[in-house]
């Protein structure tokens, strides 16, 4: 990392929690993140990334799976909004399932952007942006 990342990104690097249980999506979206400038932090399932977020509140944002092993992405994503040091953090969340009611399910709980999978890295990096621009409105 060089000095110019410090300066454009304030002292920290930013850092983003990915929840899936997809090994694959986990590696491609930990790899289109990095490129971006962020450390990644990945759990494999809902249970992995509630454990997590219990012992680490200081993530910019989090990418979570809507159907997970032990804990759904909105059950998850309920969690973080009943927790107020957790409340801040915005979510977008990602399914492959074509049911409508899993994305309204998803807003309803409290995510800020809906990604459906498959998705192009372009794709990826527009959400990214409507989430993190969701941040720096509050």
């Amino acid at each position: 990392m060089d000095n110019n990342d410090t300066l454009t990104n304030g002292a920290e690097k930013r850092r983003m929690l990915v929840a899936d249980d997809d090994p694959a999506i986990l590696r491609l979206i930990a790899t289109i993140l990095e490129k971006e400038n962020y450390s990644v932090v990945m759990a494999r399932d809902g249970r992995e990334a509630y454990k997590i977020l219990q012992s680490d509140p200081n993530f910019t944002a989090a990418i979570l799976d809507v159907v997970m092993p032990h804990i759904s992405g909105p059950e998850l994503v309920r969690y973080m909004k009943s927790e107020e040091r957790l409340q801040r953090i915005p979510v977008m969340m990602m399914t492959a399932e074509q049911d409508p009611k899993l994305s309204s399910d998803s807003f309803t709980a409290g995510a800020c952007v809906f990604l459906p999978k498959p998705f192009t890295t372009a794709q990826l990096q527009i959400m990214l942006q409507m989430l993190i621009g969701t941040k720096t409105a509050e």
